[in-house]
């Protein structure tokens, strides 16, 4: 067996079950970039960017995500359309076949491992069948040193090989692809499919089990910031609610854009990379994603302008979900480490395309626990004869898909936090529509959410005055610097007060309707902050 890199002695491929004809241990990301152009895998961008096509899958497969349901699992996994069981039994056949297939071949493996807080840190080593996807482990997971690696503990073991595909009868899969969770073995083992990211949301799930199960630590699906007074704020929110672009601040260190812990005392980073959405990216848009596209980045499933090695963050036609990866240290104010202490702000964002929620609006402890299992959001729908219908989205903890849990059991976690920290502030943050729904009003403009967000971290919302929202209880601020106040009530922006409150119940409808299937677990203090739906509608 051939071998290069700096390798771990106390890694054994044999003890694996993993025989391979040459292992190319922590090569570095100019070495893995220019391997899979050798290979033929790639090509270089004009930004010196590597980018690659990851085939059929160009995102998750949540439906072939599953957990091995065992004696540590079965009593604890909230198991559901999210969490879907396959046997120990399965598991070892899967084990055994995919360890035969990458037998006899060239594999890339890595050290790495996930929490920048040394308490949690979390040892893993990754076995991938292509460089291109050991590089994106290289840029997403934290990364030892070369003096580390000599000396680094297993723990928690990823085997990623595309191709090889799984056999339902056999190994108890939907079907050719799956993503399966080990925790008494510590495995992930992804196959039939190179789409990347099932590997940093398969520790992502590792970790929101782990951390809140075993050691109190409330995991989080959000971004972190953190001011020059060492001030840290959190930004919650799905898809299309402004996370990316509202975290990145230039007069603010970045912590992390996607994953993080809160410890007593401390606000962690799982990640030592960013994986960013690339679709219409522009440098006037989104300038510090933009600058970071460089040598060492991997950029997936785009297309170039013809005749040219420059990327066209236009083009769809593989898919919307273009992505880039890198370290975070391509973004020129990020944090070494990526630590900070408490939080002193939450932003929970929501694009509500009804035109209901208030623009900015202050959560007791309470509403906090009852809006972050909610997890709202309202997407436009595409048109369709010139009709759009905005669409309620709900998805617990603004991350429903990763969490092993139960959604109130980091919901009561979260309530505990603002207990033990009761000058913590949580903010609700509309960034979509006001004096009407989508079609009708207008989208607020984001130099006033940005002022919003600016006034509550500067404690300029301390003292101002605010009122109830007379369906959600929302408490708003009736002033705000830099924003028209005729914004800050949103009934007031709308024509016809009646249509409003009558939409207003509607949505707040929607939102207990969404919440039956978690009230059996919720507490009174979360059940007490449901809104207010009694009105006749």
């Amino acid at each position: 067996m051939q071998e290069t890199g700096i390798k771990n002695p106390s890694i054994n491929l044999a003890e694996l079950g993993i025989n391979p004809s040459k292992v190319n241990w922590n090569l570095s990301s100019e070495e893995l970039t220019a391997q899979t152009v050798s290979l033929g895998q790639g090509t270089l961008t004009d930004m010196g960017a590597l980018a690659v096509n990851t085939g059929k899958f160009t995102g998750r497969s949540p439906k072939d995500k599953l957990t091995v349901k065992d004696a540590i699992t079965e009593n604890s996994v909230d198991w559901s359309d999210i969490n879907i069981a396959i046997s120990p039994e399965h598991f070892d056949k899967l084990y055994t076949d995919i360890t035969a297939y990458l037998n006899g071949k060239e594999v890339w493996v890595r050290d790495a491992y996930a929490c920048a807080d040394p308490k949690h840190r979390l040892n893993i080593v990754v076995v991938n069948e292509n460089p291109w996807a050991n590089l994106f482990c290289q840029d997403l997971f934290l990364r030892p040193t070369p003096q580390e690696v000599q000396t680094q503990r297993l723990e928690w073991t990823i085997i990623q090989a595309p191709g090889f595909l799984a056999d339902p009868a056999i190994h108890g899969t939907r079907q050719g692809n799956f993503t399966v969770v080990n925790f008494t073995k510590k495995m992930i083992l992804i196959g039939g499919s190179a789409y990347t990211g099932e590997m940093k949301k398969g520790i992502f799930g590792v970790l929101n089990y782990v951390l809140p199960h075993e050691k109190g630590v409330l995991s989080m699906h959000c971004s972190a910031n953190e001011g020059s007074d060492g001030d840290v704020a959190l930004f919650f929110g799905l898809s299309g609610t402004g996370k990316t672009t509202l975290s990145a601040d230039p007069h603010r260190k970045l912590i992390g854009d996607d994953e993080h812990g809160w410890d007593d005392g401390s606000v962690f980073n799982f990640e030592g990379g960013c994986y960013a959405k690339c679709i219409d990216l522009t440098e006037e848009k989104e300038p510090q994603i933009y600058a970071a596209i460089k040598a060492g980045a991997l950029v997936e499933n785009t297309h170039y302008i013809p005749g040219t090695n420059t990327v066209d963050f236009s083009n769809a036609s593989i898919t919307e979900n273009t992505r880039v990866a890198y370290p975070i240290d391509h973004i020129s104010n990020s944090k070494e480490p990526s630590i900070g202490g408490d939080p002193k702000n939450i932003f929970f964002l929501t694009c509500d395309a009804y035109g209901i929620l208030p623009p900015i609006s202050r959560l007791n402890k309470g509403q906090a626990m009852y809006n972050f299992i909610s997890g709202y959001t309202a997407k436009v729908a595409g048109t369709e004869v010139g009709v759009t219908e905005p669409q309620a989205t709900f998805s617990a903890c603004f991350g429903r898909a990763f969490l092993p849990l139960h959604p109130t059991k980091y919901a009561e976690l979260l309530g505990k936090k603002l207990e033990q920290h009761p000058d913590v502030k949580v903010w609700l943050i509309n960034t979509g529509w006001s004096g009407g729904p989508y079609g009708v009003g207008n989208r607020m403009k984001l130099s006033y959410t940005r002022a919003m967000i600016t006034a509550a971290m500067n404690g300029k919302l301390d003292n101002v005055e605010y009122i109830p929202h007379s369906v959600f209880g929302f408490n708003m601020p009736t002033s705000c610097p830099n924003v028209p106040s005729e914004l800050l009530v949103p009934e007031s922006t709308w024509n016809d007060k009646s249509e409003y409150n009558k939409k207003a119940i509607e949505l707040a409808t929607l939102f207990v309707k969404n919440f039956e299937k978690y009230a059996a677990q919720a507490n009174e203090e979360i059940m007490a902050a449901a809104p207010k739906v009694t009105q006749n509608v």
